[in-house]
C-alpha cells in the first residue's frame, strides 16, 4: 500500500520528490511544511544559546519548513545594517527558509521608531520579549508598517503591573510562596493594542496568548472588524498551572496559567479565535535554566516536541481532528504572514509510533521544557524543504 497523502487545497506532495515515497511504509502520514511565526535562534549575539544552524536543525527535525525569528538580538535588528547581520547568517547557515522580524522600535526600548522603511527583508515588525508601553508609539508603528504593507506582531505586557512576578498569580503562587503575573498585565495592553488596531486599519498579531480575558477580547475585536490575529503555544494548551513545579523548566513569559484560563485557550482553539499555534522556541543554557522558578530565565523549546504533543493530547483525543490542527501549524500561519508554501515542502510523520520525550534526541542547543518523559504518538521522519532534505531519520 502507499502512503497517505495529506491534501489541503489542491496542493500534492508527492511531486518532484527528492526521495522514493513509494517505500514509504503506509502508516506515515505526509504534511505540508510546518510554519512557526515565533521562534528564538539568538543568533547573532547569543550563539551559545541557538545558531541560526541549530535552530534550523531543530525546527526540520520538528516538521517546519519555515519559521519566523524574533528580534531580541544583538545588535538589535532595527535597521538595514543591523537586519543584514543577521540575513547573512541565514543564507549561509540555515537548513530551512527562515523569516526574519525587524523590530518596532530602536533597540527594543519602546521610545523611537527602527527605521521600519528600509527593512524590506523583515517579514512584520515586533519588539517581542517587551511590550511597547507607550500607546502613541504603538499608534504611529501601526501606522508606519501599515504603509509598508506590513504587520506588527504584539508582546503585549504591562510593565507597571507585574510587580516582580515570575509564574502566573495563581493556586499554586500562593501555595508555594512565590510572586505571581497578574492575567490583567497582557489582556490590558492587548485591548489597547485592538483598539489601535480597529481605528487605524493596521493589520495585528498578538504573540502567545495565556489567559481567559485575552481570548475573549480578540474574539470582540475580530466581530467588530479589526484585522487582528493571534498564536498560543503548545504549553499553555496542554498545561495549567496545577501542573507547575520548582524547576525552571517550568519557567515562561507569559507563564502558564490557571485551568479556567487553559480551557478559554482550547475553545479558542477550536471556535477559530485563535489562529495559529506557535512554540515561542527560546533556548538558553542550561546554567540559565537550573536556578528554580524565581532566578531561572525565562523560556523554554518547543520545535521538536509540538507536533507530538499536540496530535497526542488533542488529535488522538479527539478534541480537534488532525487537519485542524494542520491548518493551526501549517496553514493558518502561512495564510497571514504571507509565506510560501511549494509543492516540495513537506513533511513526513509516522502517527502510530509510540516514545518518550528525551531532551537527548534534540538537535537545539536547548534542553529546557517541561515535557521531559511525557509519552506521545508521532515521529517525524523526513522533512524537505524547497526539494532539499532538511531532516532525514535513520530509518528511512
Amino acid at each position: 500500500m502507499g502512503p497517505k497523502v495529506f491534501e489541503l487545497s489542491n496542493i500534492s506532495y508527492l511531486d518532484n520528490s527528492p526521495v522514493d515515497l513509494s517505500l514509504i511504509d503506509h502508516r506515515y502520514f505526509i504534511f505540508p511544511g510546518l510554519c512557526d511565526v515565533h521562534v528564538h535562534f539568538r543568533e547573532p549575539g547569543f550563539s551559545y544559546k541557538e545558531t541560526i544552524k541549530s535552530g534550523s536543525m531543530a525546527a526540520a527535525h520538528g516538521g517546519y519548513t519555515a519559521v519566523c525569528t524574533m528580534p531580541n538580538l544583538k545588535p538589535v535588528p532595527d535597521c538595514y545594517e543591523n537586519l543584514k547581520a543577521e540575513t547573512d547568517i541565514i543564507d549561509r547557515d540555515s537548513m530551512i527558509a527562515i523569516y526574519p522580524y525587524g523590530s518596532i522600535t530602536k533597540g527594543q526600548k519602546g521610545e523611537e521608531l527602527s527605521d521600519m522603511a528600509n527593512m524590506e527583508r523583515a517579514i512584520a515588525f515586533s519588539d517581542d520579549g517587551k511590550g511597547v508601553q507607550s500607546k502613541e508609539v504603538m499608534r504611529k508603528a501601526m501606522l508606519k508598517a501599515k504603509s509598508l504593507g506590513k504587520m506588527i506582531v504584539a508582546h503585549c505586557e504591562v510593565n507597571e503591573l507585574l510587580d516582580g512576578g515570575y509564574i502566573h498569580d495563581g493556586e499554586y503562587a500562593k501555595a508555594h510562596h512565590h510572586l505571581g503575573i497578574s492575567s490583567r498585565s497582557e489582556y490590558e495592553e492587548v485591548e489597547r493594542d485592538c483598539q489601535l488596531a480597529l481605528e487605524t486599519g493596521a493589520k495585528l498579531h498578538i504573540c502567545h496568548i495565556s489567559c481567559k480575558e485575552t481570548v475573549e477580547i480578540i474574539r470582540r475585536y475580530k466581530a467588530l472588524g479589526a484585522d487582528v490575529s493571534c498564536e498560543v503555544g503548545p504549553h499553555y494548551l496542554i498545561m495549567n498551572d496545577s501542573d507547575l513545579k520548582e524547576s525552571g523548566f517550568y519557567k515562561m513569559n507569559p507563564p502558564i496559567r490557571g485551568k479556567e484560563d487553559q480551557e478559554a485557550l482550547l475553545f479558542g482553539i477550536k471556535d477559530g479565535t485563535i489562529d495559529m499555534i506557535a512554540t515561542d522556541h527560546a533556548p538558553h543554557s542550561l546554567e540559565e535554566k537550573s536556578k528554580g522558578l524565581k532566578d531561572s530565565n525565562m523560556g523554554i523549546v518547543g520545535l521538536e516536541t509540538a507536533f507530538p504533543l499536540l496530535y497526542t493530547k488533542l488529535v488522538k483525543t479527539g478534541f480537534i481532528g488532525l487537519h485542524k490542527l494542520i491548518e493551526l501549524m501549517a496553514i493558518n500561519p502561512r495564510h497571514r504572514f504571507r509565506i510560501p508554501l511549494g509543492s516540495c515542502d513537506y513533511c513526513v510523520y509516522d502517527l502510530e509510533e509510540e516514545y518518550v520525550i528525551d531532551d537527548r534526541d534534540f538537535l537545539s542547543y536547548g534542553k529546557a521544557m517541561p515535557f521531559g518523559g511525557m509519552k506521545v504518538f508521532g515521529r517525524c521522519l523526513l522533512t524537505v524543504c524547497n526539494g532539499r532534505i532538511a531532516y532525514k531519520a535513520k530509518k528511512l
